[in-house]
């Protein structure tokens, strides 16, 4: 055997190992929850989502990561009212698959007291029901976190 085809073969297997290792590599899916306008609750679930996010990062292994606000706790998100809203600007540029969702039944009641739309942090989407997407995602096999 020539040492170009010794090479070939060595090469097509530590591929073919490669491909097998990332193939294998767990992906996390998690929930977290906020329904408090607390801010020590609104930094502890974003110190959960940062040191999960890290952990797994350090394992090479990826997580899918939704934090999802209601009721009170979607004060979490509001527009020059957050008292996180820096964090979640940096958390947003700097985790990949992460996602922040705002509860659309507290939003629009939010909205109604306020007489006018209530700005959201760019960046956080909204789900129909806070709730109902918490409900969603665990269906999907997301673990569920409350901080």
């Amino acid at each position: 055997m020539t040492i170009l085809k010794r090479i070939s073969m060595m090469i097509g297997l530590l591929l073919v190992t490669a491909t097998m290792a990332f193939a294998d590599a767990k992906t996390h899916r998690i929930a977290f929850h906020v329904d408090e306008s607390d801010p020590k609750v609104m930094n502890m679930a974003l110190n959960n989502v940062q040191n999960v996010s890290n952990y797994y990062a350090g394992k090479g292994e990826k997580v899918i990561i939704e934090l999802v606000a209601y009721g009170p706790g979607l004060n979490m998100f509001v527009k020059g009212k957050s008292p996180v809203e820096d964090r979640i600007s940096v958390m947003s540029m700097s985790i990949d698959d992460l996602k922040f969702s705002a509860c659309g039944n507290t939003h629009r009641k939010m909205s109604e007291k306020a007489g006018k739309d209530v700005a959201l942090i760019d960046g956080v989407g909204m789900a129909p029901s806070g709730v109902v997407r918490l409900v969603e995602l665990q269906e999907q096999g997301y673990a569920y976190v409350r901080p």
